[in-house]
């Protein structure tokens, strides 16, 4: 009985990087007919931003918050002010009015100077809860903050992935060249993205 072939590690990432190849000409030509090749060079001139941007927004968000919660803190020591006078306000117009010295227009005046300042002292209490309830809605930075970068993450992840995927799947002498290549490129950017020239030049002289 026969033994099948084994193949070497060499073989066996040769094959890999020559399916990979094939698959990559194939798709990229069907593209092509499709007219999808501009539509995808689109999106790799948007992806490289894409992180940046979500980023912006995270820390726009999170600014906004901090504005929220300064402004908050801000307001409620006025309001607590505020209602300490009111209460002092209407606890003593409805002393005053109340006794016997006081005239019965003075005391009528007293006396709608008191309910003012229980309405005022009521007012400044449900302010001092709306701003509590303003800062309590602010976790949601907290949890869209957690989501975003969570999202770059894993953007971040996937295109070192790709990356990795690439190097690793390419011979050895064109691994060598692409690397240093590679470490002097950086982050791309939208002016360097690949055409489809580029494309086609890139996959003819890997030999597809």
């Amino acid at each position: 009985m026969s033994s099948s072939p084994i193949c070497t590690p060499q073989q066996s990432t040769g094959g890999t990087f020559e399916h990979l190849g094939r698959i990559t000409r194939q798709l990229h030509e069907a593209m092509t007919q499709l007219g999808l090749d501009q539509s995808l060079h689109a999106i790799a001139q948007e992806f490289p931003d894409a992180r940046d941007r979500l980023s912006h927004v995270g820390h726009m968000t999170e600014a906004a918050a901090t504005k929220v919660l300064n402004l908050v803190d801000g307001g409620q020591p006025d309001c607590q002010a505020f209602k300490a006078r009111s209460q002092d306000f209407a606890a003593q117009a409805q002393a005053l009015g109340q006794s016997s010295s006081a005239g019965s227009a003075a005391a009528a005046l007293l006396a709608q100077g008191s309910a003012f300042g229980h309405a005022a002292t009521q007012f400044a209490e449900n302010q001092s809860l709306l701003l509590t309830e303003i800062m309590m809605t602010q976790d949601f930075q907290d949890l869209s903050g957690q989501v975003i970068k969570k999202v770059i993450d894993i953007i971040s992840e996937t295109e070192k992935q790709l990356l990795e995927l690439l190097m690793h799947s390419a011979p050895e002498h064109l691994a060598a060249v692409a690397l240093p290549k590679a470490e002097l490129a950086g982050p791309q950017v939208p002016e360097k993205a690949l055409k489809q020239g580029d494309v086609d030049d890139l996959l003819a002289s890997l030999g597809f």
